[in-house]
């Protein structure tokens, strides 16, 4: 990554440390105006240890003795605030810090240095044009998912109508979260006609495992072998290049969506068989969604992708009519 595009990412992270304390500072305010005697007890807090630092350092000989007797009164006091709030129904957090990550506390960097996961997700995010998914993932995850949508009338043939199928995809989907961090080899396929939810619900999985902190990299098949093509054939920013290419690799989830869309050739073949192959050793998990049936897959990939696939993913079929036209209809 440019190094212009890290101080703009890290400049973001700024404004979310100086936003999170505006906020607290304002929930104090409001506090503090509605219940007096809260602002009392935080005065009184502030007073007892700046009492105890300067006690401590005029009688070192009596620290435990003093420190004791500090945290004493301090628990008093705690005790006696959180009746207060407990009185007003002023929720648990709201006299906290909120910070987006509260693991590295939108600093983006952990205290050992290292980058934390949300900043390697921005990083991943700008890379792979993904700026726009968390727009798409707050219209498209599990409490927006409205199964009433689909029939409830037998498709022939499957002996199982649309809504019984969402509801065990859906089922299928929770548990792959659930056990993202378990070594249980768990990869799902996606495959159906268009429009019978895939994307969405790969959007769901997506949603859940980045509020988890995971890191995930969500590209349709088209757009993933550019990204490869880029690494491979172009010197543009060969550094750049292989970052992007590397993280197909190393990122926790990878989401290919639409397989069967892009050119098929010997190159793509190649690639993908080396992404899918190299994930599955290494333990990383995938998710694929492909319009394509396991027929259609078997003949369009290498016989050794659909190996792979048939042998270490998990076959999840959508049924049904295609719910963007008769949403349209």
């Amino acid at each position: 990554m440019k190094e212009s595009k890290l101080r703009e990412i890290l400049v973001s992270y700024e404004r979310k440390r100086d936003k999170a304390e505006s906020d607290l500072e304002d929930r104090k305010r409001d506090v503090y105006n509605q219940i007096p005697e809260i602002k009392a007890i935080d005065d009184e807090v502030s007073k007892l240890g700046l009492k105890l630092a300067r006690l401590v350092l005029t009688n070192p000989s009596n620290k435990d003795e003093i420190i004791n007797e500090s945290q004493i009164k301090m628990s008093e006091l705690k005790s006696k605030k959180d009746i207060l709030l407990k009185q007003y129904k002023v929720p648990e957090w709201y006299l906290d810090i909120q910070y987006h990550c509260p693991i590295c506390k939108d600093r983006g960097f952990l205290e050992n240095g290292h980058k934390c996961n949300c900043l390697k997700q921005e990083i991943i995010n700008d890379a792979y044009k993904m700026s726009n998914l968390s727009r798409v993932l707050e219209s498209q995850n599990f409490s927006t998912l409205d199964t009433s949508i689909f029939s409830r009338e037998k498709v022939p043939g499957a002996n199982i109508s649309p809504y019984e199928n969402i509801l065990e995809i859906v089922s299928i989907c929770e548990l792959f979260i659930m056990h993202f961090d378990k070594d249980n080899d768990e990869n799902l396929l996606f495959y159906g006609d268009t429009g019978l939810g895939k994307t969405f619900m790969c959007n769901c999985i997506a949603k859940a495992l980045l509020d988890k902190g995971y890191l995930v990299i969500y590209q349709t098949a088209f757009k993933m072998f550019e990204v490869i093509e880029d690494y491979k054939f172009k010197n543009s920013d060969s550094h750049i290049s292989k970052d992007n290419y590397e993280n197909l690799f190393d990122c926790d989830l990878l989401i290919i969506d639409d397989l069967g869309t892009e050119l098929t050739n010997s190159f793509t073949n190649s690639e993908l068989f080396n992404i899918i192959n190299t994930r599955l050793l290494s333990g990383k998990k995938t998710i694929i969604s492909t319009n394509l049936s396991p027929m259609q897959l078997g003949s369009e990939y290498a016989q050794r992708i659909f190996s792979r696939v048939f042998d270490r993913f998990k076959m999840v079929k959508f049924i049904g009519k295609d719910l963007r036209w008769e949403n349209k209809k």
